[in-house]
């Protein structure tokens, strides 16, 4: 599943430089996250290192966009090799 950062975000920046995939971006009042970029770090680390660092425990599953291990680690495949 990827993940979703919620309205309680408060635009620390923190996030961007830790997600390997480049799925974390500004959008128009919080960062956002690119469900098609987002493996939940599969393939870079054993937790989302997004979630790790985030100061106000913002990011949270997506449920609109559910995804197995194994499809997380296919599209970790697919982006990097």
């Amino acid at each position: 599943m990827a993940l979703l950062i919620t309205d309680e975000c408060i635009n620390c920046d923190m996030c961007v430089a830790e997600c390997p995939n480049e799925a974390i971006s500004q959008g128009k009042e919080i960062y956002q996250i690119n469900h098609k970029r987002c493996t939940e770090c599969v393939g870079h680390y054993d937790e989302p290192s997004c979630v790790q660092v985030c100061p106000v425990d913002c990011i949270s599953p997506d449920p609109a966009h559910r995804e197995s291990l194994a499809e997380l680690a296919d599209k970790y495949a697919q982006m990097h090799y």
